[in-house]
């Protein structure tokens, strides 16, 4: 049994918990956009063990004066994030808030480094070109030494705030997750979720993304959803079975139970003292807006069955069927 640590001083609506020593345990959520992972992040972040605020690498918020965190009070009032804040401080990260955390890997200022972030995770090959290439850059090195100390240093914060065995990151990136990886402090499992492609190209067309024609902005969600997933492919089969778990969002929704229960044993919490209400307890969640709805009632979507048209479901199969099939999305 490992060591333990102080007993962990909670904030308001998370139970006191004592804290293992060694390595802090992080549950990573690998997916492409729309494709479940807030629910599930919300689902594992109300167990008695756990603690998430959705995507460690802080997705842009747009106006941070107006940003609301999930338990209603703008991002800014919120006392959680406040307190995070001060934490991060006494941890040797000055200046940290949450509006401008500096966890992101691909969100670097240098223009080189960034043209070099930008595609996708790709093949071994490929990779190795690209580290050879930031290999060459300074400000790369130390971009990459402070991301990973501020995300060390922010998942200890919220064990510690939360009273948490682990912290739930739904970041998804691919390519955000193979440079977690090397934060010795972290010792990390992931989930992959897969959803349907049909299902996720209509979600993204109908969160903002346009490519001129009808057509266009179909073949462009069906390719981000592939090369998501390819990605995710790609970065798994270089880490070892016992550390990826693959979960389907159709059958979360279906069988929530069953599947909360095999996620619970793979991430080494009770499964008896499983929660399926996840608005049950506060959270300080990030990115989708779902996190803003009052409700913990979970229903398959499956929208796209009515609201893609027979051309829509021709151009998704050109671009990305082959990879859907293989999924077993007939």
């Amino acid at each position: 049994m490992p060591a333990i640590t102080d007993l962990a001083s909670p904030v308001p609506g998370f139970p006191a918990q004592t804290l293992p020593s060694g390595p802090a345990r992080l549950a990573y959520i690998l997916s492409a956009s729309h494709s479940g992972s807030t629910l599930l992040a919300m689902l594992l972040g109300a167990q008695p063990e756990a603690c998430t605020v959705g995507e460690l690498r802080a997705p842009s918020m747009g106006d941070t004066e107006l940003y609301q965190c999930s338990c209603g009070r703008r991002i800014k009032e919120c006392g959680f994030w406040n307190q995070v804040s001060q934490s991060m401080q006494r941890k040797g990260i000055e200046n940290f808030h949450i509006t401008s955390a500096g966890t992101s890997v691909v969100e670097v200022g240098d223009p080189y480094v960034q043209r070099l972030l930008e595609p996708l995770l790709r093949g071994k090959f490929l990779e190795t070109v690209r580290d050879a290439a930031l290999g060459f850059s300074g400000s790369w090195r130390r971009h990459l030494a402070g991301v990973l100390e501020r995300n060390a240093a922010l998942v200890q914060v919220l064990r510690e705030l939360a009273g948490a065995k682990i912290i739930i990151d739904s970041s998804k990136s691919a390519l955000h997750l193979k440079y977690l990886l090397r934060e010795p402090s972290l010792k990390i499992k992931v989930i992959w979720m897969i959803r349907d492609g049909r299902a996720v190209a209509l979600s993204l067309m109908g969160h903002g993304l346009k490519r001129g024609t009808r057509r266009e902005t179909v073949a462009a969600a069906a390719r981000e959803w592939r090369r998501s997933n390819e990605a995710a492919g790609f970065l798994l089969g270089r880490l070892p079975a016992s550390d990826w778990l693959e979960v389907r969002y159709e059958e979360l929704c279906r069988q929530p139970e069953a599947m909360m229960r095999r996620i619970c044993q793979f991430l080494d919490l009770d499964p008896e003292k499983m929660v399926l209400d996840f608005r049950s307890r506060q959270q300080h969640v990030l990115g989708n807006e779902m996190r803003l709805k009052s409700t913990s009632e979970i229903r398959l979507d499956e929208r796209w069955k009515t609201e893609l048209a027979a051309e829509d479901l021709e151009v998704f199969q050109a671009e990305a069927g082959q990879l859907n099939r293989q999924y077993g999305y007939g």
